[in-house]
């Protein structure tokens, strides 16, 4: 079996980065993003990407490191409330932005990986979301047409990977990494743990054959985009 395992982020994203290529990225705010991945892609300094995320991280922080260096001409995404410098280049022109419904992304690149051209569904049907798009009539009700979406590249952080690059991820860490980690013709993979036997095939939630290129991550810490606190109920009054 050829090895997938690449020494660092920087070899296992060598050959694959080009200007105006389209990137899937998995992660949600600041959670399972693939950090040390998204770094390699500012250093190289690849221009005019389309970046299809659920958010643009926030500023300074994840794909917000793409923006601050201008690299991306195109965002398709669910939710960006987190990130000035996004607004800012989206109202002066310089970045343009296709809003697509939370599900509808998800199935989306969902699609895109299950080799589905496209889809019907009700969600934004009646607003700017189906501006443009087909619209067909299946029993009574309207739907529009969202395309599937196949990426160049995807960008994934996983919990674990086996010496075949099968995939599990932890808790909320999951997110959007599965469908991403699909959607692409070349999928690359940082990964938090790597184990030398093959995990249980129950445990499996992306089949190696999705996977292309794999590395370790390198240990950081996994920043809150908010910390909201209360005192608890049961803690004693000081």
């Amino acid at each position: 079996m050829v090895s997938k395992l690449r020494s660092n982020a920087q070899e296992a994203l060598a050959g694959v980065l080009a200007d105006g290529m389209t990137l899937a990225v998995g992660g949600f705010g600041l959670c399972g993003i693939p950090g040390d991945l998204i770094e390699v892609v500012r250093d190289s300094g690849v221009t005019g990407l389309t970046v299809v995320s659920n958010n643009m991280g926030v500023d300074g922080k994840g794909l917000g490191l793409l923006l601050e260096n201008k690299q991306v001409a195109t965002v398709i995404a669910s939710y960006v409330g987190e990130n000035k410098l996004f607004a800012q280049q989206y109202l002066d022109g310089t970045l343009a932005v296709e809003f697509a419904p939370q599900g509808t992304l998800s199935e989306r690149l969902r699609a895109g990986g299950a080799g589905i051209a496209a889809f019907y569904t009700r969600a934004g049907v009646g607003t700017p979301v189906a501006d443009g798009k087909p619209l067909a009539e299946f029993d009574g009700q309207t739907y529009v047409r969202e395309r599937g979406i196949v990426a160049d590249v995807a960008l994934v952080h996983a919990h674990t990977a086996d010496p075949a690059g099968n995939l599990v991820y932890r808790a909320s860490a999951r997110n959007f990494n599965p469908v991403v980690a699909t959607c692409a013709r070349t999928s690359v993979v940082e990964v938090e743990h790597l184990t030398e036997d093959y995990l249980d095939p129950e445990r499996v939630v992306t089949p190696g054959i999705y996977v292309n290129r794999l590395v370790l991550a390198t240990e950081r810490d996994k920043d809150i985009e908010k910390r909201t606190v209360r005192p608890r109920a049961d803690a004693p009054a000081n």
